[in-house]
């Protein structure tokens, strides 16, 4: 397999591994009970959480798009 096609295979299975692993996190931190307060509203363990999860999802789609490019053209 040549070096190009073996990155951009690489970049996609990177890819999509982040968009699969990154939700079932998120519903994990989602149950977790430093995830509210007393008062049922979201607390900074959930708010860093969710801006993690974000961030790696983006990221996570970037590099399953630029795996397809590479893969494509």
């Amino acid at each position: 397999m040549q070096l190009p096609l073996f990155a951009a295979i690489l970049l996609i299975i990177a890819g999509v591994w982040s968009l699969v692993v990154w939700p079932q996190f998120l519903r994990r931190v989602m149950k977790d009970p430093r995830a509210r307060d007393a008062a049922g509203k979201a607390t900074k363990f959930l708010n860093v959480h969710l801006v993690l999860v974000s961030i790696s999802m983006v990221l996570g789609a970037a590099t399953a798009v630029i795996g397809v490019m590479g893969l494509f053209g």
